[in-house]
């Protein structure tokens, strides 16, 4: 695939965060398949277009608007239709009081491995490092730190 950049990676990501199924869909597959990494109710499969922007929904709304993806670099394998985008994540829970409560903030480092067929994404996956991974889970725990429910 000879027109896959890092650029286009970039531009996928963009639509996909816009909520614009349309403009999405014209770099991720209608079926595709996106591995969410963790032991939480978000992890694991979210396949077809619809449900990952769902997700993506769901994970805007809990963040309430603070949500960043923020690249660190992009790998381009153009001939195997491959990219790897190494990534720094950052958002805050709408309701959160406490900058610091891994229950309220998310900061985390970690990377996409996508697979891109005809000029579209048909499947990712997530990879956390560290203790990222912790602080992903506790993010999206349903109890927080002083043992109440949370609301996404």
């Amino acid at each position: 695939m000879s027109d896959l950049t890092a650029e286009r990676v970039t531009a996928a990501y963009d639509a996909l965060m816009s909520g614009d199924r349309a403009k999405a869909a014209e770099y991720w597959d209608p079926r595709v398949r996106f591995l969410t990494p963790g032991n939480h109710t978000y992890a694991g499969w979210h396949e077809g277009l619809d449900a990952f922007m769902d997700f993506i929904d769901v994970l805007g709304r809990a963040a309430g608007g603070t949500f960043v993806i923020e690249p660190v670099t992009i790998l381009v394998n153009a001939a195997d239709g491959y990219t790897v985008d190494v990534n720094k994540t950052y958002g805050s829970r709408a309701h959160a009081t406490d900058g610091t409560s891994p229950y309220d903030r998310l900061q985390i480092e970690g990377m996409h491995l996508l697979k891109w067929e005809d000029g579209r994404i048909v499947e990712g996956r997530g990879a956390i490092f560290g203790d990222g991974q912790t602080n992903f889970n506790l993010w999206w725990s349903p109890v927080g730190p002083n043992g109440e429910r949370t609301v996404v």
